[in-house]
């Protein structure tokens, strides 16, 4: 398996002026990705301009305690998909805030007749890796970020709550697990998002897989 991890001394040779994400994790490896995969996450967004990405939740399946887990985090703002969904309309859309060296995602999954499900997260190029992704009540991911057979494929390394200038670690048995969304592209100008979430007790709880297509 081709992994190439975040390293701070390849981070150095990329340009001054490159996107985040080509920086983290080093130039060896941003050429490694198909184009499509480099332009989607290179592109730097002017201020107040989104890049959105449309298509749907092939599937998610999810255990009895992966369903737990995604109602437990509807106190964080309901990060994790809290339904077994298939064949889902769905959207993502992504902000710069320069300002504040941030991207703003929001992610929409909508089922006919009902109101959709509205995921929204901040990542910050900040931390000890260089990449945090922030979301409801102060709690947070720090992730790693690797190119992995040409797809990128961001991981949690570890849990943590925020309240005010105080940040407080948590341990891994009180969170869902590690992690780990794969970012892959596809054909006919297509890309996917693999999302799972593997417990230390129970293994994997949560997997979902999306299609988009570039839109704008």
């Amino acid at each position: 398996m081709l992994a190439v991890p975040i390293s701070s001394s390849k981070a150095h040779h990329a340009p001054a002026s490159c996107s985040p994400f080509r920086r983290l994790v080093g130039e060896s490896a941003w050429e490694l990705p198909p184009r499509a995969v480099r332009h989607r996450f290179g592109r730097l967004l002017a201020p107040g301009e989104s890049a959105v990405f449309i298509g749907e939740v092939a599937a998610t399946t999810m255990t009895k305690t992966g369903w737990l887990w995604a109602q437990v985090a509807r106190l964080m703002g309901a990060p994790l998909p809290l339904k077994r969904l298939s064949h889902t309309p769905a959207a993502v859309l992504v902000t710069e805030d320069t300002a504040s060296d941030m991207q703003l995602w929001t992610r929409i999954y909508h089922e006919p007749g009902r109101l959709p499900q509205v995921i929204r997260s901040m990542k910050r190029f900040a931390g000890p890796t260089g990449l945090e992704e922030c979301v409801g009540a102060g709690f947070g991911m720090v992730l790693s970020v690797t190119v992995e057979h040409r797809c990128l494929v961001f991981r949690s390394e570890e849990y943590f709550w925020r309240f005010g200038d105080q940040r407080v670690r948590i341990p891994r048995p009180l969170t869902p697990g590690r992690i780990e969304v794969i970012h892959r592209e596809e054909r006919a100008g297509q890309f996917s998002f693999s999302l799972n979430v593997d417990h230390p007790w129970f293994g994997r709880i949560i997997e979902q897989v999306a299609f988009f297509r570039d839109a704008l």
